[in-house]
């Protein structure tokens, strides 16, 4: 055999086991990929619920005919952006309107599930629309970090004033935890991909600012 064969032999031979190895690495990341998508909770649809005998009201409209529900992380840049609308619209409509927080933590949002426990530990002392809005008014100190701010949701907990023993037990209590997680979990069953994503009713909406919700409550409003 002459050598430019051996030569274009040992080339094509390189060429296969480099592709075999690419291969390899295309079909291992599927495989991971696949073990994660698994990892996600998964929701029977008809088992989800817009809204829950739980669920956290930031106003009580006897016989309400709209329910305005919000599922939020409070570590979105675009929920804190979406906050100042959101309090307008308790303003024009709280009198017609019931509004509804629900949890929705993102994942790769380092200290989103800390705040939503944060929230729902000063709800036991009923002060939830309090740490709510100091959680958005704040946001800016704490948010996009990659370190723990449980010292300063604890501090927040201490300038409203609660019982701080206890603000403690809630806010380590695994029941938190899972309230915050069934709340996450109906989002995803109902269809929510990102924060903030509003319902009027059972009605999903699409929104970029005060005009199109105020137009989507007038309608239901009717």
């Amino acid at each position: 055999m002459t050598g430019p064969v051996r030569a274009r032999i040992s080339r094509r031979s390189r060429l296969l086991t480099s592709a075999a190895a690419v291969l390899a690495v295309v079909v291992t990341a599927i495989a991971v990929s696949g073990a994660r998508d698994e990892d996600v909770p998964q929701r029977v649809e008809g088992a989800a619920a817009v809204v829950r005998q739980d669920s956290h009201r930031l106003s009580g409209v006897p016989d309400a005919r709209v329910r305005f529900v919000e599922f939020l992380d409070f570590e979105c840049e675009a929920c804190r952006a979406m906050f100042p609308s959101v309090e307008r619209l308790r303003t024009a409509y709280g009198d017609r309107v019931e509004f509804v927080v629900r949890y929705f933590p993102i994942p790769s949002h380092f200290n989103a599930e800390r705040a939503a426990r944060a929230v729902e530990a000063a709800a036991a002392q009923g002060r939830f629309e309090l740490m709510y809005q100091r959680m958005f008014q704040t946001q800016a100190e704490w948010g996009e970090q990659r370190v723990p701010a449980d010292g300063v949701f604890r501090g927040f907990a201490a300038d409203l004033g609660l019982d701080l023993a206890a603000f403690d037990r809630a806010y380590d209590d695994p029941a938190t935890a899972a309230r915050v997680r069934s709340d996450f979990e109906d989002g995803l069953a109902l269809g929510v991909q990102g924060t903030p994503t509003f319902f009027v009713g059972d009605r999903k909406v699409t929104a970029t600012g005060y005009d199109d919700l105020a137009a989507a409550l007038d309608a239901a409003l009717g």
